[in-house]
């Protein structure tokens, strides 16, 4: 299925140089999206290698059953990356995954399409599900949340300061008429944002905390780091790239964490270390970043960061 839109992989020749990819190894694609990672991982790949790829959208989902036809060396699961133990211990491959790579946030094609209800620069259906076929559409959420609620997802997960004025705003506009549209909801909280960044359309942020509630994707993300890291192999290595500062933050975290290890908090008499708290990452060079070449031909670049770390036991 082509859906018409393009999506340009970003930090695509960074993201799987620091794969390291072994010709005989097994790797994961945690974000799939329009295959750009994948098609790359595959071609540093030999003939007894092996990529499992993961995605939620079902544009995807088709764009990789395509490549599956194509390669017998993928394979495509609809599922998110947070349920990936699941399905890794069902192929028997916990352990034994020697790269994982995620892709965050939401792709070019989601965002340019307005029917998926992403963007409030084009008119659309107000859904932003990344699947559309399960859980709750935005519009159904805001439909039923109370103003404490939708300040909580706009601020948390938005960053917005004027979280509280604008869920006011939109629950008092929808006792007149439920919000079915991107436009409309986009409007109501233009009005509702006294100050905005310059630049920046006074929807953004709340858009974007929306987003993330009805994806659950920082919930996603927490349980996938966990869930990788079990399955990676000794030597292998964890690469992930973040768009947003909320999403960095976790992973920062979580590398760090497991790199330093957890000895520091057992009781300093205690006569030996136990394993179990012994750092099981090692963080490979410095975060990285678009160059000003990517920089210029993709703008949606801007904020990426990417993140490397090995597994040390």
């Amino acid at each position: 299925m082509n859906s018409g839109f393009s999506h340009i992989t970003v930090l695509l020749e960074e993201a799987v140089d620091a794969l390291s990819v072994r010709v005989d190894g097994c790797y994961l694609d945690g974000t799939f999206g329009r295959g750009g990672h994948s098609r790359l991982i595959l071609g540093r790949l030999g003939p007894e290698g092996g990529l499992l790829g993961f995605d939620k959208d079902p544009q995807a989902i088709a764009t990789g059953q395509a490549l599956a036809a194509e390669d017998g060396r993928f394979v495509i699961v609809q599922r998110s990356f947070a349920e990936l133990a699941d399905e890794l211990a069902a192929r028997g491959l916990i352990g034994k995954v020697s790269g994982a790579l995620f892709d965050l946030g939401v792709s070019s094609p989601q965002l340019d399409d307005p029917e998926r209800g992403f963007s409030f620069l084009n008119d659309g259906p107000l859904d932003m599900r990344m699947d559309p076929t399960r859980g709750v559409s935005a519009a159904e959420w805001l439909a039923s949340a109370t103003a404490e609620e939708i300040a909580r997802v706009f601020k948390e997960y938005g960053e917005e300061r004027f979280a509280r004025r604008m869920a006011q705003a939109v629950v008092q506009r929808r006792q007149e008429r439920p919000f079915e549209r991107t436009a409309d909801l986009a409007q109501v909280l233009a009005v509702a944002n006294p100050a905005w960044e310059k630049g920046k359309n006074p929807a953004t942020r709340a858009f974007q905390g929306l987003r993330i509630h009805i994806n659950n994707e920082l919930g996603d993300l927490e349980r996938g780091l966990e869930a990788v890291l079990e399955s990676l192999e000794v030597g292998g290595r964890l690469v992930v790239i973040s768009f947003h500062s909320l999403e960095d933050r976790i992973v920062k975290q979580f590398m760090r964490r497991q790199a330093k290890g957890e000895a520091d908090k057992l009781p300093r008499d205690l006569p030996i270390r136990l394993a179990a708290f012994e750092p099981r990452l090692r963080l490979i060079g410095k975060p990285q970043y678009a160059s000003e070449a990517e920089l210029k031909a993709n703008p949606r670049a801007r904020s990426a960061v990417m993140r490397v770390a090995e597994k040390l036991r």
